[in-house]
């Protein structure tokens, strides 16, 4: 795993990336850092170009573990250390590829269990990983368990109730089979968006951005000491917003986690590379994280360019990847 940099206070420190927990503080875990249908795209395999596809066939070859290339569904683990000394897991989305984040980073940074879930909205890569949910909650045939909180929208309440129907009924209809599924408590968010919550100790103000123009999803503002915005799913950015989280506006943030789904041109519901830059240097965080790339991206090539960026504009940006661990002091 390559150097990972802490942020405390919002300083930069330099911190080797071993497996399980560094210190006993809080700390980002990135599950995941790809596009909807993930990396390596599978048509890049089934059918490949002449010459192969650099980014996909290199999966072929390379243990994921130890390729920056190979990407889940975009998914942060928030291991949160409150003052108190109690610490929680805090998971925002839930995607197609859970199962398998599950078992490369869970085991790998030693995470234990999940306390709560936040959702950004119901698209396929935030939400069909949560039948998964089961298998990390403790074993129970008749589902006498305490659930998992979960933090959604109406928006996204109702449309899981349609997928997922045995995951949000409350009682058995007579003569029905109790069959183990994944225990949640449903926590809907305001629909205005403009008040925080608290999910497991850590507050989170929504930060609606526009997924699309005729989509609304949800970023989130969280972090008291080192101020944080998650941003994985967002084509334009409505003022209030913006504003929220810019150094210009309420003040600057100390990490930036954004979507950035191509490397050229621009798409109708996705950042890609050229705006995702332009935003940030509207922005201006003190760092930035990209997150949602497709195999366009070359993860070490493609951050030897975003390095050279950085020293211009003076904002430090990279690439995340799969399990990158970044301490921080929330």
């Amino acid at each position: 795993m390559e150097n990972q940099n802490p942020l405390q206070n919002g300083a930069l420190e330099g911190a080797a990336g071993n497996g399980g927990r560094s210190g006993d503080g809080s700390a980002l875990i990135f599950l995941g850092t790809g596009c909807s249908s993930a990396v390596p795209n599978a048509m890049c395999l089934i059918q490949p170009s002449d010459p192969p596809c650099q980014v996909c066939s290199q999966s072929l070859s390379i243990p994921p573990d130890r390729n920056p290339n190979y990407r889940c569904n975009t998914s942060l683990l928030i291991d949160y250390c409150s003052s108190d000394g109690i610490r929680n897991y805090i998971i925002i989305d839930v995607g197609k590829t859970f199962r398998e984040q599950v078992l490369r980073w869970f085991t790998f940074h030693k995470i234990p269990r999940v306390d709560s879930i936040v959702l950004t909205h119901e698209h396929a890569d935030a939400i069909l990983g949560l039948d998964d949910i089961r298998a990390i909650q403790p074993h129970s045939p008749t589902n006498d368990i305490d659930p998992t909180a979960i933090y959604l929208t109406r928006h996204s309440m109702d449309s899981i109730a349609t997928k997922f129907p045995y995951l949000v009924q409350k009682k058995l209809r007579e003569g029905q089979e109790v069959r183990r599924v994944a225990q949640l408590d449903w926590k809907i968010i305001e629909e205005h968006y403009d008040k925080p919550f608290v999910a497991s100790g850590l507050t989170f103000f929504p930060l609606p951005v526009m997924h699309g123009e005729d989509y609304l999803c949800l970023g989130y503002l969280f972090g008291e000491k080192c101020k944080v915005a998650y941003i994985s799913d967002v084509s334009r950015f409505p003022s209030n917003t913006e504003y929220v989280i810019s150094k210009n506006g309420a003040g600057q943030l100390d990490l930036l986690i954004l979507d950035c789904l191509y490397k050229k041109g621009s798409f109708n519901v996705h950042l890609c590379l050229p705006q995702t830059l332009e935003a940030i240097k509207r922005i201006c965080p003190k760092r930035a994280l990209l997150i949602g790339m497709t195999h366009e991206f070359d993860h070490h090539k493609d951050n030897e360019f975003l390095m050279e960026w950085s020293e211009r504009e003076g904002i430090h940006i990279q690439l995340a990847r799969d399990g990158l661990r970044v301490p921080i002091d929330l």
